[in-house]
């Protein structure tokens, strides 16, 4: 899978050093001749270049990448770098790095991003899903279908726990796709039986996230 990624701060590098790792082609496109450093990930393509311009994209050859990363600490140029890789040049997957909450609202399917990623929201989620059982906290945020990741940790007290997956009369909306107990990671099944103290992932939309949480948690 070729990426790129706008934005070669510490940011854009960790990303870039993770997916080098998982055998992905890397190009990182910064126009600070400051923020140019090979050596930092050399496996990495580098591009000195503004990627809110058409001309850098194209040199930039976009029209060959899988996913584009907006990676800059300035929301606007994430923007702008969102809606040219989706309009322009036909990118699958955009990818878009939020850096003030409030500009949140912004980045959805009519920016051409596919997926945001607010660092704030992301950090908060963590703590909330450290330390909470039996409320549904939420990850991350999907613009298409207007859907999210949420998880919730199933409470001894749930209605389900005990209950097989295919059992379960889930909302409409939602799909249930990953169980962690413990140190395992499971794929969901229908003869899988729900135990308290799962920690479950789900992609659900917006509107269906209260009446799963009261599905989860409640005792009846």
């Amino acid at each position: 899978m070729r990426v790129a990624i706008a934005g070669a701060g510490a940011v854009g590098r960790s990303i870039a050093g993770e997916l080098l790792e998982n055998g992905h082609e890397v190009l990182l496109v910064d126009k600070a001749p400051t923020a140019i450093s090979v050596e930092r990930v050399p496996q990495a393509e580098w591009l000195l270049a503004d990627a809110c311009e058409i001309t850098s994209l194209d040199e930039a050859a976009l029209q060959r990448c899988n996913v584009v990363i907006a990676a800059t600490g300035d929301d606007k140029v994430n923007l702008v770098v969102s809606l040219l890789a989706k309009t322009e040049y036909g990118v699958p997957r955009v990818v878009a790095r939020v850096n003030n909450p409030k500009n949140e609202w912004l980045f959805n399917e009519a920016w051409g991003v596919d997926v945001a990623v607010s660092t704030p929201r992301l950090m908060s989620a963590l703590v909330e899903e450290a330390v909470s059982v039996g409320d549904l906290v939420r990850l991350l945020r999907f613009s298409h279908g207007d859907a999210n990741l949420v998880e919730l940790t199933l409470p001894p007290e749930s209605a389900i726990a005990g209950t097989r997956v295919g059992d379960v009369a889930w909302p409409e909306d939602t799909s249930l796709v990953t169980i962690i107990r413990g140190s395992r990671v499971l794929t969901p099944n229908a003869e899988e039986t729900l135990e308290a103290g799962d920690e479950l992932l789900f992609v659900a939309a917006q509107a269906r996230e209260e009446q799963l949480e009261d599905l989860l948690s409640v005792r009846r």
